[in-house]
């Protein structure tokens, strides 16, 4: 098996649009070799703690161009064939608490699911992924013991591991979400489309069974 190491922020579109493709190769491609573990990355690390309202963001971030920024978007959602509700997202939250539940569901073998609830709630239904109830409520859907969650959020429990792994990714020469590691060896960056996925998927499994295997 090899791993594909994935940055991604559940409130950054581009990882939306990505997951989505990178599903449907995995679909497609039942047998694929991947191992996936999703690593902290916020796509803006200076979000006040209580986030903001997205149209205050949009202008902070973008300025003249807040008003246009969503079109490509949308468009690459529409064809990548993801819904989206814009107008029910109310605000951006600071995502370090939906990180920290990431790094939790991870140990148990629970990321990809939490990663897909968390898109899900902010992208389709305009939930507060940063708000603690939200949260606890995905982590439960997801199999997790809410009242564990709970007591972690409301504590300071691997905040410092979260933030740490993000500056080791930082350092690693991470500057964009997402962005995907193959084998500890190949970065490939951005949303790219299922032929992509699936080139790659068929390059693996086309490879010498006596290839050299990557380092874990």
């Amino acid at each position: 098996m090899i791993p594909l190491d994935i940055f991604a922020d559940p409130v950054c579109p581009w990882c939306l649009i990505g997951k989505a493709n990178l599903d449907r190769a995995l679909e497609a491609r039942p047998g694929h070799p991947f191992v996936l573990a999703w690593h902290p990355f916020r796509l803006d690390p200076t979000m006040p703690a209580g986030g903001m309202a997205r149209p205050d963001y949009l202008r902070a971030k973008f300025g003249a161009e807040a008003d246009s920024i969503d079109i490509p978007v949308l468009e690459a959602a529409r064809r990548a064939g993801v819904t989206l509700d814009l107008a029910a997202i109310a605000r951006v939250p600071n995502t370090l608490d939906a990180h920290r539940l990431l790094h939790w569901a991870g140990i148990e073998g629970r990321q990809t699911p939490v990663m897909s609830a968390l898109m899900r709630a902010f992208w389709r239904e305009g939930r507060d992924i940063g708000a603690p109830e939200v949260l606890a409520g995905i982590a439960e859907a997801a199999g997790m013991d809410r009242a564990l969650v709970e007591r972690l959020l409301a504590s300071d429990a691997d905040r410092d591991e979260v933030l740490a792994r993000e500056a080791h990714a930082r350092e690693r020469g991470i500057r964009a979400v997402p962005s995907f590691v193959i084998g500890n060896q190949h970065m490939v960056e951005g949303a790219q489309p299922v032929e992509t996925w699936l080139a790659v998927i068929d390059e693996l499994a086309a490879a010498p069974e006596d290839a050299p295997e990557a380092e874990h």
